[in-house]
């Protein structure tokens, strides 16, 4: 069972491995993301200090993370699609929503993808904003809440992103 009472079923060898290799706060929504080395993570608020955080409790839209491919095929640097975390993790957008990821001190939730807004192509600065928002179709990384952490909770850049399982949707 997990801390919030739902069953978990844990993978019984880790193969998915992978690590942060930056992170951004977002103060206010629209902004450009601020680097950070490190941040602590909130039980069902996200990190402390972004935008998203200071949603109602239990937003599937918690944190925003995304593997480093997307930004280098499109010339881009960590932050520009507003991601929190940026991994190398080429599996990433293959997870199905309910997959539990530890990252660093903190597990996660995948809660589905990330659909492109219709302004962050305009955020970006590129001259296309509708060709940019389709080129980014299953590629804007995963949405995640935070479930759980341990001690302090903080994920910092070079912590390793693990998957541990996945959420089981019906109770045993």
């Amino acid at each position: 069972m997990s801390q919030t009472g739902m069953p978990v079923t844990r993978s019984a060898s880790v193969t998915a491995r992978g690590t942060v290799i930056n992170l951004q706060i977002l103060p206010e929504h629209r902004q450009q993301p601020a680097a950070v080395s490190q941040v602590r993570a909130l039980v069902d608020h996200g990190l402390e200090g972004d935008a998203h955080g200071k949603k109602k409790a239990g937003s599937r839209r918690q944190i925003l993370i995304l593997d480093k491919s997307t930004l280098q095929e499109l010339g881009l640097r960590p932050g520009d699609l507003r991601e929190q975390i940026t991994i190398d993790f080429s599996l990433l957008e293959t997870l199905p929503a309910g997959t539990l990821l530890q990252i660093g001190q903190v597990t996660c939730e995948l809660t589905g993808p990330c659909e492109p807004c219709t302004h962050i192509g305009s955020l970006v600065g590129v001259a296309d904003a509708a060709q940019f928002q389709t080129s980014l179709q299953g590629r804007r990384g995963q949405l995640a809440k935070v479930t759980a952490v341990d001690r302090e909770g903080t994920i910092r850049i070079g912590d390793p992103v693990v998957v541990i399982g996945t959420r089981d949707p019906t109770p045993a």
